[in-house]
């Protein structure tokens, strides 16, 4: 490994980016291809973002160690035989027709584009553009029939039952009957077959077939588009025919992966590198599936919270199984804000800071917020908070120079506090008595913050709320401070107890603690 490789900012991009390093002085290649796949039969989702920003940022470490120019395509499986019609589409009885054919075509049931695999093409490019990624996009359907995958098409001809013999210990019994990595495309209906390759013509760029409706023999040219691979030879094939040096993939491909690594070597290429990233949980822990539903859609997390936020927690632990929910936007989006207080305050550039990453380089001057997400909540939640302006005057009387026009950043976070506040802290809020030492130590809170001049600073005041729970018998400091959240919060946790009286107002936590003691 060369020495820039061996000096790497200690993150996972950059050692994934070393990998990759590795393999290129290998290769002696002077361009670093970098793939994201496709399947173009639904919506792109959280799944795909993730994967392509994970990819993203490998490739921002690969450029930051060597220096050497890189590309990133988005490849659309789209010539994909349209296996079920789906169910969130208008026009279903028409699609019915087209069941088997390439998804390049089949009708668009929306009639906005010339295929049903263009329409989701476009959807997914529209995807990736709204996010601001730098990529390529190509489809598979132009790739095959202009001829590009001609080469490695007639490669796997010659090499055919040696790729057989690979995948055959894979299959169940009625699969091995039958299979074959070439997919004919019948000439006369146009459905993707999946029969018994009868005859291999490599010479000729030929397979054999029959029809299994009505027995009439075929001989198709595998090139131009006459025919296309499984999908696991199918990736190692565009793996080969490309010459991809870099591609992640999910845990639950981890066997395809190998599988197709090993048809890659095949055809005589060196399969990319690459890693697998774990998969998401929801909130009971289980696996997260598009068809059950469950789990947290990336338009409702940015309905919440910020995309940066989104970002940090697809960049954290990939390797690592998380659950997808709610409840974890609001960490993540202070975890964020975090990085890019640190990154703000370094005089040069940390390339391990995730803000770097998020960012796509140096973290610029109005990214960050000078108060927290959780802060944003808490006192969402104590003003019972309709509006951006009942949180505003809070703001504005903790510092004057904060508005929506000098923190940009600040203002989205008013609006993501306030739809997250109604939608999941206010119908959980539930607030309790206080007991006899918990009371006394409220009793002590609000007297010793009557005493505190204002403009006293969130450390200070913390200090104070400190030392009040140290007077009081509590079995551990924590219990105090979940006295604060539960008895004036109705929550079980918050931020810093001392910024939330800074930014609340001294005199206005003071009436709060009244309120509650008065209450009980």
């Amino acid at each position: 490994m060369n020495q820039p490789a061996r000096n790497a900012p200690k993150s996972w991009p950059f050692e994934e980016a070393a990998k990759l390093v590795a393999r290129m002085e290998a290769t002696g290649k002077q361009v670093a291809l970098f793939e994201t796949g496709y399947g173009p039969s639904g919506l792109p989702h959280i799944g795909t973002f993730g994967e392509v920003a994970r990819t993203t940022w490998v490739r921002q470490a690969f450029t930051a160690l060597t220096g050497l120019p890189s590309r990133l395509i988005a490849f659309s499986d789209d010539m994909d035989g349209m296996r079920k019609v789906p169910d969130n589409v208008p026009n279903r009885e028409m699609l019915r027709d087209f069941l088997g054919k390439p998804l390049t075509d089949v009708p668009d049931p929306f009639g906005t584009h010339e295929s049903f695999g263009a329409h989701n093409n476009a959807r997914l490019r529209a995807f990736l553009d709204g996010f601001g990624f730098d990529y390529e996009f190509i489809s598979a359907t132009d790739v095959y029939r202009s001829g590009g995958f001609d080469d490695a098409l007639r490669q796997a001809l010659r090499r055919h039952d040696e790729i057989v013999a690979v995948v055959l210990p894979t299959l169940g019994p009625e699969r091995r009957a039958t299979y074959s990595p070439i997919l004919p495309i019948h000439p006369r209906t146009g459905i993707v077959m999946q029969v018994l390759i009868e005859k291999i013509d490599p010479e000729a760029g030929t397979v054999g077939w029959r029809d299994p409706e009505d027995g009439t023999w075929y001989e198709t040219p595998v090139t131009g588009g006459g025919a296309k691979m499984q999908w696991k030879a199918d990736w190692a094939m565009r793996w080969a025919g490309l010459g991809v040096d870099y591609e992640m993939a999910g845990k639950d491909h981890i066997e395809g992966m190998k599988l197709s690594g090993a048809i890659c070597r095949i055809l005589g290429a060196e399969p990319p590198a690459g890693f697998n990233y774990e998969l998401f949980l929801d909130d009971r822990g289980q696996k997260i599936s598009k068809s059950k539903g469950n789990g947290l859609s990336i338009d409702e997390w940015l309905k919440y919270a910020p995309a940066e936020s989104l970002s940090l927690f697809m960049f954290n632990q990939p390797q690592r199984a998380k659950r997808l929910f709610f409840d974890v936007i609001p960490r993540a989006v202070d975890d964020y804000l975090a990085h890019v207080a640190k990154a703000q305050r370094d005089e040069t550039v940390d390339e391990s800071n995730p803000a770097w990453f998020i960012h796509g380089g140096p973290v610029p001057p109005d990214a960050g917020s000078p108060i927290g997400f959780g802060m944003l909540l808490n006192l969402a939640s104590v003003v019972n908070a309709e509006t951006p302006d009942m949180l505003w005057g809070f703001i504005r009387q903790y510092s004057p120079d904060l508005t929506p026009e000098t923190a940009p950043f600040l203002a989205k976070l008013v609006g993501y506090a306030i739809a997250y506040y109604q939608d999941f802290v206010r119908p959980k809020k539930q607030f309790r008595q206080p007991t006899e030492v918990e009371r006394a130590a409220l009793i002590d809170l609000a007297e010793t913050l009557r005493q505190l001049p204002p403009g006293t600073s969130g450390e200070a005041i913390q200090t104070a709320v400190y030392e009040v729970g140290k007077r009081h018998p509590f079995p551990e400091l924590k219990a105090w401070f979940g006295c604060l959240y539960q008895v004036l919060l109705g929550q079980t946790e918050g931020p810093r107890f001392g910024g939330f009286v800074a930014l609340y107002g001294i005199g206005e936590t003071v009436a709060l603690i009244e309120g509650a003691l008065a209450a009980a």
